[in-house]
């Protein structure tokens, strides 16, 4: 498993099974029970009807990238990475999320908006895994 030297996630009750389903490396988020819809960031409440009646769903991990930065100047803790991408991914199912985009050149010429993604999941340590894209 990686050493993890970037500030990681802290789980809330709110995202414990989001973050649960990760480190099982699948992709759970919840769907609202009254208007059908998905959404992330995990809440405890729907944003598209505001109905707290809510259910956990796997999701396929597939999508496309929606919109995308290239980033030159990283955050401390990702110093050794920059360049790299950081994407908003439209998920199969609806929801955007953001996260990294991975094995791929970081440059215009190779990135390219809606070109299909995959989620990917890399275990950090015992309790956590983070996930992140690459071009499906």
């Amino acid at each position: 498993m990686a050493a993890a030297s970037k500030p990681l996630p802290k789980p809330t009750p709110d995202t414990q099974p989001f973050w649960d389903a990760a480190k099982r490396h699948q992709l759970s988020l919840p769907k609202c029970k009254a208007c059908g819809q998905l959404h992330y960031f995990p809440r405890p409440f729907c944003p598209h009807c505001f109905s707290w009646d809510l259910e956990w769903v796997r999701c396929s991990g597939k999508g496309k990238l929606y919109s995308y930065v290239i980033n030159h100047r990283p955050a401390p803790g990702f110093e050794e990475e920059a360049p790299y991408v950081i994407a908003v991914v439209e998920l199969d199912e609806g929801p955007r999320m953001l996260s990294n985009l991975i094995d791929i050149e970081p440059t215009p010429e190779a990135v390219q908006v809606d070109m299909p993604v995959e989620i990917l999941f890399q275990d950090v340590n015992e309790e956590l895994s983070i996930f992140k894209f690459r071009p499906a």
